[in-house]
């Protein structure tokens, strides 16, 4: 309606209603009375109807100014509405959250950066949802999400890594695997004795293992892949054999103290990094930028994304 009645007449007739008469809304205005009259006169001429009536010394409206008036009034309620949820959003009191992020960062982001910053901003909801590494990349390139965690993300100029931390590929087994006595990093030769576990071929941990594995002219063959990290913990913690994988994918559940990570000789293996990426250019929301925030703070402060110090690296 709007595009065709003029905004100033429009409050000049809401004025009248609210003053009782037009020399009253006049004074309020500072204008002429006769000023005030013809406005709201071609505000009428532009409905096509009388919006008011005189009764006494002033005026009132009829149905069809009534019928303005209480749409004007629905409009300035949404108006003042849609301003409170833009406020509460600059505020971070509203909003929403997609991350997107591999399984063996959950634990570690619901006992830390989620939990303080839910409690925070308990009006502020998330989606946590979970992925392998090029998943992640298609979500935060694609802009389906805001925040994504992930093992070494490939170089992408449309992904920017907000914070990254050393995260090597070690050999996950029980204390008592024959592996532990070998007292030295392990060649992936070392491991085809043994049955072992790895990710499938879209997660980056994997990726990594098999540039390995052509750098050192060896083939491993895995009794179990998954997409699953804490599969791979429960397979070592179940005796099954070994996981060549991340401390990551131990389950926070886990009696840990029974499990070593044994370093691997392979450099390729130590180059890994875990990343806390958003797409580049994107401009995040307020609630968003702010844990983005936290999160990098978070790892900033602990140094990691370990659970806790019951996680032995031997």
């Amino acid at each position: 309606m709007d595009d065709k009645l003029e905004t100033r007449r429009l409050r000049y007739f809401m004025q009248v209603l609210e003053s009782g008469s037009v020399r009253g809304a006049a004074e309020v205005l500072g204008m002429d009375a006769s000023a005030v009259s013809r406005a709201v006169a071609l505000l009428e001429t532009e409905c096509g109807a009388r919006l008011l009536e005189r009764r006494g010394r002033g005026v009132v409206p009829t149905d069809a100014g009534d019928l303005l008036a209480s749409y004007l009034r629905r409009q300035q309620s949404q108006k003042q509405h849609l301003l409170a949820q833009l406020d509460s959003i600059r505020k971070i009191e509203r909003g929403h959250i997609d991350i997107v992020a591999g399984e063996g960062f959950v634990d570690w982001l619901m006992r830390n950066s989620l939990r303080t910053f839910m409690q925070s901003h308990p009006r502020i909801t998330i989606a946590l949802d979970v992925g392998s590494s090029d998943e992640i990349v298609k979500r935060i390139v694609d802009e389906r999400a805001h925040i994504g965690m992930l093992f070494q993300p490939p170089k992408d100029e449309r992904l920017r890594s907000h914070h990254s931390h050393p995260q090597p590929i070690q050999t996950l087994v029980l204390a008592s695997h024959p592996l532990t006595r070998l007292g030295r990093p392990l060649k992936l030769a070392d491991l085809q004795a043994y049955p072992g576990a790895t990710l499938h071929r879209g997660f980056g941990v994997r990726q990594h293992i098999e540039a390995a594995e052509i750098s050192e002219g060896v083939r491993l063959n895995a009794l179990l892949t998954t997409s699953s990290f804490s599969a791979l913990g429960h397979f070592v913690a179940a005796g099954l054999g070994y996981a060549l994988s991340t401390r990551l994918s131990l389950p926070a559940h886990l009696d840990t103290a029974e499990i070593s990570a044994l370093p691997m000789k392979n450099p390729l293996l130590h180059q890994g990094r875990t990343h806390v990426i958003s797409r580049h250019g994107r401009v995040l929301s307020p609630a968003a930028t702010e844990l983005l925030r936290q999160i990098v703070s978070d790892t900033g402060a602990s140094g990691d994304f370990q659970r806790g110090s019951n996680q032995p690296e031997r």
